[in-house]
């Protein structure tokens, strides 16, 4: 287990291509950094969409998003639809079922939660 401090640079990032095909992901460091237990990322929107995507949930007991730039709208099963904009977080219950609406192009999200090997469950 590295037990260090992490630093990743803007200067050093690299986005890959993550679970959803619209998103390109930075990985902070955290989940090498603490052995599994936690991950963060810096989402980025691969171009804006307005497409609805499936139903899916995460089985993550803790699931943090703030919207660094642009904005996103989710829909959530039993809540509607949000609109998150810069400047907002959001706590995604363990297995709530959500989809992604539409997003702008500019959409930079950072995203942490635990554990950092969480399941997501596809579920039309």
């Amino acid at each position: 287990m590295n037990k260090g401090v992490t630093v990743s640079h803007l200067k050093d990032a690299v986005f890959e291509q993550g679970l959803r095909e619209f998103f390109a992901y930075r990985d902070l460091g955290v989940a090498q950094a603490t052995n599994g237990a936690a991950v963060a990322h810096v989402i980025r929107a691969n171009g804006a969409s307005d497409i609805v995507h499936d139903w899916h949930s995460h089985d993550a007991p803790f699931h943090l998003i703030y919207v660094l730039k642009g904005w996103a709208e989710f829909e959530y099963e039993g809540q509607g639809r949000m609109r998150f904009e810069a400047g907002t977080s959001f706590y995604q219950p363990r297995l709530i079922r959500h989809r992604e609406v539409a997003h702008s192009a500019d959409l930079e999200m950072l995203e942490v939660a635990m554990p950092g090997d969480f399941k997501t469950h596809e579920d039309a």
